[in-house]
């Protein structure tokens, strides 16, 4: 994505929002430039007349298009349902990328036919679900953040819909869609080594933009599925419904409704509801982990001492030996033996259960980018295949009789391999 010419431009105030939960954003009056570094990556826009949530649940469409319109100007475009419906067969179930509690998402073409100026393109049409005020607020949410945020890790917003009770959102296309579905989808390619680390990299520099600002943006969601990728694997962040601006240093946001996904959310978070930017890196650490195991962050299929990632994965991280144990058996010992032991000590710093231990973003990245020249395999290096947690006789089976073998991991192995891994125990 082209990265827009550098600008001065300070996104928030700390008048423009409130840290009440009814009032997300509050008002985005008086939201003024400045010669903020951070904003180097940000596209300028002009300042917000007044626009909030508690008018705009009240506005009719036409009034929230009008004080979105006077906000971002030509940085986002006001499509009309019609348009929308035609670039996507009106929403076909041969055009749908993916579906979730927000809706679905579909895919479009896009060019200059439709609206002047609109570059030739695939596009994701994402059609929210609004029962309730709920999915107006995070509908809003996603406009008013990435219709000001421009940055090369975070998901472009091309433009939006608000037409009598609908809400539709028009981002730029990701063509390899999610790193969940690289992780956990049985059909997908295994991702390379190098590859899952540029991944992690991309995503921890996205989370870094936000948590840069002077009032910083707390994501709150951050997952494998709201990671997307595009044809170079790049990744970038997406769905912002639920980020919130946050104050820093020992203030926090106290929120009345605690949200984001079990097994990716900080633990002080969902006890107390007590939200700041480390509650953002707990997560980060999450994903970290679910890139090395190749396993999600919950799954109730497992043994009950292994439905939980981080519980599960604590006591192997701190040992290269004990490490591998527990390594993507999908990377095949295609890793490097020190960088998987260093994401490992970064995981565990980000999850650790008091979030002054936590590393900031920058630490985090400069850790990371450490990691992409070692060439250590541990193929090379006599440490795979290496015995899973779970492998030993009770836990084996045979599949269909073909003398193949299960561990832990839901992995397959030959009989040969079998014995290499119950000789390295």
């Amino acid at each position: 994505m082209k990265e827009p010419p550098k600008a001065s431009w300070k996104p928030f105030t700390s008048n423009c929002c409130s840290v009440e939960d009814q009032t997300i954003f509050g008002n985005f009056s008086r939201c003024r430039t400045s010669r903020s570094e951070f904003s180097k990556n940000i596209a300028p826009l002009p300042s917000f007349r007044r626009l909030s949530f508690s008018d705009l649940s009240r506005s009719s469409s036409s009034r929230i298009n009008e004080d979105l319109a006077q906000s971002f100007g030509p940085d986002l475009f006001d499509f009309q349902l019609s348009e929308l419906r035609a670039i996507t067969q009106n929403f076909s179930s041969n055009f749908l990328l993916g579906e979730g509690g927000f809706g679905t998402v579909h895919k479009g073409y896009i060019d200059d036919n439709l609206r002047s100026g609109l570059k030739a393109q695939a596009v994701a049409v994402k059609l929210l679900d609004i029962e309730g005020l709920q999915g107006h607020r995070e509908w809003l949410a996603e406009v008013i953040f990435l219709g000001q945020l421009r940055h090369p890790n975070l998901v472009k917003l091309i433009g939006y819909c608000c037409e009598d009770e609908e809400r539709l959102l028009v981002y730029e296309f990701m063509p390899r869609g999610s790193l969940e579905n690289h992780l956990f989808k049985r059909l997908s390619v295994s991702l390379a080594w190098a590859t899952r680390l540029k991944i992690a990299i991309g995503a921890a520099k996205g989370l870094a933009f936000l948590h840069g600002a002077e009032n910083p943006v707390i994501y709150r969601d951050f997952k494998t599925s709201n990671i997307l990728l595009d044809s170079d694997f790049t990744a970038k962040l997406s769905d912002f419904g639920l980020a919130k601006m946050g104050p820093e240093g020992s203030d926090t946001h106290v929120t009345t409704r605690v949200m984001g996904t079990y097994g990716y959310a900080a633990p002080e978070y969902v006890s107390t509801g007590h939200l700041t930017t480390k509650s953002d890196i707990y997560s980060f650490g999450v994903v970290l982990l679910e890139l090395l195991t190749g396993r999600r962050a919950t799954d109730k299929t497992r043994a009950k001492n292994e439905q939980n990632l981080v519980d599960w994965t604590r006591p192997y991280l701190t040992s290269s030996r004990r490490l591998r144990c527990i390594m993507d058996p999908r990377l095949a010992g295609q890793y490097s033996v020190k960088g998987a032991k260093e994401m490992a000590l970064l995981a565990l710093q980000c999850v650790s259960l008091n979030p002054k231990d936590r590393p900031k973003m920058p630490a985090i990245i400069e850790t990371l980018e450490s990691l992409q020249n070692l060439r250590d395999m541990a193929v090379s290096y006599g440490q795979w295949p290496a015995a899973s947690p779970k492998l030993n006789k009770t836990a084996l089976h045979h599949n269909n009789g073909k003398g193949r073998k299960e561990n832990g991991n839901g992995i397959f192995f030959t009989k040969s391999a079998l014995v290499v891994a119950q000789k390295t125990k």
